[in-house]
């Protein structure tokens, strides 16, 4: 039995994860900025699983906040064997429409949160010789989507630098790039997706499956569905040009 954190804990993805963790008997310590709402997870995974789970409220985009998560990444006290930097959001305007200060805020969530929080966890783990990071990015990474997939393409390639880095110390690091995936997301950011077929559509339990899975076996890129997989090896290949193209059409 280990520890797993977990941003974003509060709904969606990150709640998934909460949930199939404990049902194999990991310890939890969840994080989101929603303290209620973080609190009745809880209790619910205490009742249902019978595991110990901690509960930090932390705005990830406040550097105060922050700081106690990292701190208790680097605890000897009930080691965190397990991160997964999960928080993020989405905002429904265009780059030159939106706020400097909800661009900001993604930024902070999405970029700094995820290299403070791994920074933190990775030094705790090589010094143990064990441990894994999970950074959730999307498939968007790999297209031409604004601001979203700017975030994500650098969760990506920060994911696979680490990578390398980590190799031969014990400890791991994974991207997870689903694509999308039945959750709040989208509703909170205002998004309409209604539009897209149901075959496009994940659900939050198999991007999760696969994501731990991956993470079991060590591998560094995790593309839940093979339609996606697809898709990021298509726009791979694809000249850029042609995928910037395809881009504006969507954002159309």
């Amino acid at each position: 039995m280990g520890t797993a954190l977990i941003t974003g804990a509060s709904a969606g993805l990150g709640e998934e994860f909460a949930w199939q963790l404990a049902t194999v008997r990991h310890n939890l310590v969840l994080v989101s900025r929603d303290a209620e709402r973080l609190e009745q997870v809880a209790g619910k995974l205490r009742a249902a699983a019978g595991v110990r789970v901690e509960v930090l409220p932390a705005d990830l985009s406040k550097e105060r906040d922050l700081g106690r998560v990292a701190s208790r990444l680097k605890a000897s006290a009930r080691p965190v064997g397990l991160l997964v930097n999960n928080a993020g959001f989405g905002i429904r305007q265009s780059f030159v429409d939106a706020s400097l200060k909800d661009l900001a805020a993604m930024e902070k969530v999405m970029i700094h949160a995820v290299m403070t929080l791994s920074h933190a966890a990775a030094g705790a783990m090589v010094k143990r010789g064990r441990g894994a990071i999970l950074n959730v990015s999307s498939i968007a990474a790999y297209l031409a989507g604004g601001i979203y997939a700017a975030d994500k393409a650098w969760v990506k390639t920060f994911t696979e630098g680490l990578a390398v880095e980590l190799k031969g110390t014990g400890v791991t690091a994974t991207t997870l790039l689903p694509g999308l995936t039945r959750t709040e997301f989208h509703a909170r950011a205002g998004l309409d997706y209604l539009s897209y077929p149901s075959v496009a559509w994940l659900s939050a339990a198999d991007v999760v499956a696969k994501g731990l899975a991956d993470v079991r076996r060590g591998a560094v890129l995790s593309t839940p569905s093979w339609r996606y997989a697809a898709i990021g090896q298509i726009a791979r290949l694809l000249p850029r040009f042609i995928v910037r193209a395809l881009s504006l059409v969507e954002d159309r």
